[in-house]
């Protein structure tokens, strides 16, 4: 990134301000990426462990083939799915609260007696099946956060901050150089002035 500035007293400060704020917010952007990057490997621990359950449920499912082709899936729906916002490190993610079913009515004397399991068996599949979904998002969402708040410490600490405190130095450089040719130049003319006052009283003594 390529600073702007001049060399004078006024940049001098803009830029030394902008300086101190950088300096001020890396350490908050260096918590928060710290505290993301924890969250996101929560969050995909967490979803492993949700993938490790759907698997099993499923695995447990395989036994019982044949009596599931028997089940009507039709008799049971989901209606709704309720949610709630939270914010994990300043980030907003969904968190599910709750699903919804609604079950058709059937004949419970005609129906063979598992299926009232059935419907829990089911529905224990949905709720994992769903929490997924919500967990992937949350993973998403804290992911790209994590990785944006990285951009910006990186750009802060390995871009800015020394770009400025560049800048800075060779504005005080050319200050100081600047300053020190004037006192040159100073010395100079007194230097100048006083050989000529030293002549002129030379004349005055000689006459």
């Amino acid at each position: 990134m390529a600073i702007s500035y001049q060399f004078n007293k006024t940049s001098l400060q803009s830029l030394e301000k902008d300086l101190k704020m950088r300096q001020r917010t890396l350490p908050t952007l260096q918590s928060k990426e710290t505290a993301l990057r924890l969250e996101v490997k929560h969050a995909k621990d967490e979803l492993k462990q949700l993938d490790a359950e759907v698997n099993a449920r499923i695995h447990g499912y395989d036994k019982m083939m044949a009596l599931w082709g028997e089940f009507d899936t039709s008799l049971i729906h989901v209606d709704d799915v309720r949610m709630s916002v939270k914010k994990i490190a300043g980030v907003r993610v969904p968190v599910l609260e709750e699903v919804v079913y609604s079950t058709k009515p059937f004949n419970l004397f005609s129906s063979p007696k598992w299926f009232l399991d059935g419907f829990e068996q089911v529905k224990a599949i949905a709720d994992v099946g769903i929490r997924q979904e919500f967990v992937q998002r949350k993973v998403e969402l804290l992911d790209y956060a994590r990785k944006k708040t990285t951009q910006k410490v990186n750009l802060f600490e390995k871009v800015q901050i020394p770009g400025y405190q560049d800048a800075i130095r060779k504005i005080k450089r050319f200050m100081e150089d600047e300053e020190n040719l004037s006192k040159s130049s100073q010395k100079i003319v007194k230097s100048k002035r006083e050989k000529e006052a030293m002549e002129q009283e030379r004349k005055e003594a000689a006459v």
